[in-house]
């Protein structure tokens, strides 16, 4: 019988792996908490419904890209492509955006059928940061500096620019398309195919499009920036000076625009360039219309999303990960016998007791102190507590350090705490 394996484009997370995980994780949560964002968590299931109105129907997400399937009562659900829609519909029904302000994460699961490549998957994890309720540049600028925070703590701050750009009103963005389909319609059989598809149902993300002759096209092309109207060039200004104020270096970028129909005004992203072609590792912006495009009432929105899996990547690439991460365990025991194995579990006990930020590991399993050595050495544990014949009989254990030079000491359990304290401060 064959065995069954991973479906493609969804990857296993293996135990070497997640330490890097969490510790982006969890120097993400650190950092939205000192802004003071709250954590939301939202089902990976939605109506499809939800997906075809906030994204837009004519987008590669709903026509090409969504895992949607009916359910046993005949409801058309969806995985979730993207976390906004959901996030915007649970504040809804459950009442946080009408005369609120809210500040939100969420982390999980994304789904989008494309073709896997490297820093592009058919799952893919992604962290959403999302905001209710405040209408200036102030909390878009509060966005991209909490961002840039991150990529200092991460170590990444040489390694990421900023693009920004504002795609002004409704009204500013359908003057502009309009131009923007006069003047491709000109060159419609030069475009792409991709280009030429999207001429007439999403024309904006033509200005995203990869292929080198399309992009020529684009240089002469009318500019975002000259359609802008009055509020939203404002708008964008203010929030350049705020970012100049805390010294925040960005370009702005005319063909910036995002895949998603609800942006308004302010867009942004980051890139690098040490990743290859998927390069954008934050994206986000405004989108002031959303709520009130899912039946609430007209609510300003900002946010962005961070895409898991490539900051892994690049922090794997960089090689920006903290020394010891892969490390599963602070100290580790070694025991010889039955009556020794029971005590080493009573004592790591103890020692979990008195020292509760220590990773404690007891070998488990009958096996040589050789072997069990060797597996405390693979642990990366600083130091190893042996419990042998002679220290079993004399109530001791031996203090064997696995790190530097110390040397090796019997004591008794009442004495452990204190001497493993000094050894991990040294």
């Amino acid at each position: 019988m064959s065995k069954i394996k991973a479906i493609r484009g969804m990857n296993d997370i293996l135990p070497e792996q997640t330490p890097l995980w969490q510790y982006l994780e969890d120097c993400t949560r650190r950092v939205l908490n000192r802004y003071g964002y709250q954590q939301i968590r939202l089902p990976i299931v939605e109506q499809t419904e939800l997906f075809k109105r906030s994204i837009g129907e004519v987008t590669d997400i709903v026509e090409k890209e969504m895992y949607t399937f009916d359910d046993r009562n005949g409801e058309s659900l969806t995985l979730r492509p993207e976390g906004t829609a959901g996030c915007v519909r649970a504040c809804e029904e459950h009442g946080l955006t009408f005369n609120q302000i809210q500040r939100l994460y969420y982390t999980g699961p994304m789904f989008r059928y494309e073709r896997p490549q490297k820093g592009r998957y058919r799952q893919f994890h992604q962290i959403g940061v999302e905001t209710f309720g405040m209408v200036g540049p102030d909390i878009d600028a509060e966005l991209i500096l909490l961002s840039a925070r991150l990529w200092r703590e991460l170590g990444l701050e040489e390694n990421v620019r900023l693009e920004l750009n504002s795609l002004g009103s409704s009204q500013a963005r359908k003057t502009y398309r309009d131009e923007l389909i006069a003047y491709l319609g000109n060159f419609k059989d030069e475009l792409d195919p991709d280009s030429q598809r999207r001429l007439t149902s999403n024309p904006l993300r033509i200005l995203d499009s990869k292929d080198g002759k399309t992009q020529e096209i684009l240089k002469q092309a009318p500019s975002f920036v000259d359609f802008l109207d009055q509020e939203s060039a404002i708008h964008f200004q203010e929030l350049r000076t705020i970012l100049d104020d805390n010294g925040i270096q960005y370009e702005v970028n005319p063909r910036l625009v995002r895949g998603l129909d609800y942006y308004c005004k302010t867009v942004f992203e980051w890139i690098t360039d040490d990743l290859g072609a998927q390069g954008t590792v934050c994206a986000g912006g405004r989108y002031d219309g959303l709520v009130e495009q899912l039946g609430g009432r007209t609510t300003p929105a900002v946010g962005f999303a961070m895409g898991i899996e490539r900051l892994v990547l690049m922090l794997q690439t960089l090689q920006r990960q903290p020394l010891g991460i892969d490390k599963t365990a602070d100290v580790y025991l070694v025991a010889a016998g039955e009556e020794a194995q029971r005590w080493a579990i009573k004592l790591a006990e103890q020692i979990r007791n008195e020292l509760d930020s220590l990773r404690v590991q007891v070998n488990c399993g009958a096996s040589s102190f050789k072997a069990q050595l060797k597996r405390a050495d693979k642990s990366g544990a600083d130091v190893a507590l042996i419990i042998g014949e002679e220290e079993l009989a004399a109530s001791e254990v031996s203090v064997k350090p696995l790190r530097g030079n110390g040397e090796q000491v019997r004591l008794s359990a009442g004495q452990l705490a204190n001497h493993i304290k000094a050894l991990m401060n040294k």
